[in-house]
Formats: structure tokens, sequence, C-alpha cells
């Protein structure tokens, strides 16, 4: 089954890391890309960088940066293959985003059988 493990970050956890620190962060989610069971997986430019798409009253809106000011800032996923669950949050487990006080949302992604 395939699974996308979202990973949430808190802003700003990684500013204080000196370049050794942010050297062996990066290795650690390199290690995980590394893995297995993960098909593909991305970290996104800084928050600040989004434009928002809204619509209202059929017309579509354009805000920059994020739509809310939250503690946690969508900054990256990882889509694995996974015999099950449990083998899922294993590899979310090790997300070094866990450390600084965010989260990883492990989310089944849906099956469509495939049209011959």
């Amino acid at each position: 089954m395939r699974y996308a493990l979202l990973i949430n970050e808190r802003p700003g956890a990684d500013d204080g890391l000196d370049p050794q620190e942010r050297a062996a962060l990066t290795a650690e989610y390199l290690e995980i890309r590394a893995d297995p069971r993960v098909l593909t997986g991305e970290r996104l430019q800084p928050a600040e960088t989004a434009t928002t798409v809204r619509m209202a009253d059929e017309e579509v809106l354009l805000t920059d940066g994020p739509f809310a000011d939250t503690k946690e800032i969508f900054g990256g996923y990882f889509l694995v293959e996974a015999p099950d669950l449990d083998s899922a949050l294993e590899l979310a487990g090790r997300i070094p985003a866990l450390r600084s006080g965010g989260s990883v949302e492990v989310r089944p992604l849906v099956e469509y059988a495939h049209a011959p």
C-alpha cells in the first residue's frame, strides 16, 4: 500500500543550527530518502514563498504567503510503498522534524483500479 508522509515543521525550528548541524540534519533526511520503501520525496521552499489561492463570489483571490499563522507549516513529504501501516509509521518516526516540535501525518493513498 502507498502512504504519504506529510511533514509539518515548526517555523524557525532550525534557525539556530550551525552549518555542521544543518548538514547532519540534511543527511538524516537523505538517509530516509534512500530507504527502499520511499518512492519519492521533496522539501518545500519556505512558507513565505507560497501563494494561497481561494475563491470568493466566483472570483479567484491570491494571497502572498501562507493564509494563516500556524504553529506548524507543511514543509515536505515522502511517498512510500509499505506492506502495512506499521511499516509506514516506523519510517515516519525517523523524520527529524519530530524532534523539533513538528509532526508527520501518515495517510494512505486512494488506490485506483487501472483500466486495461
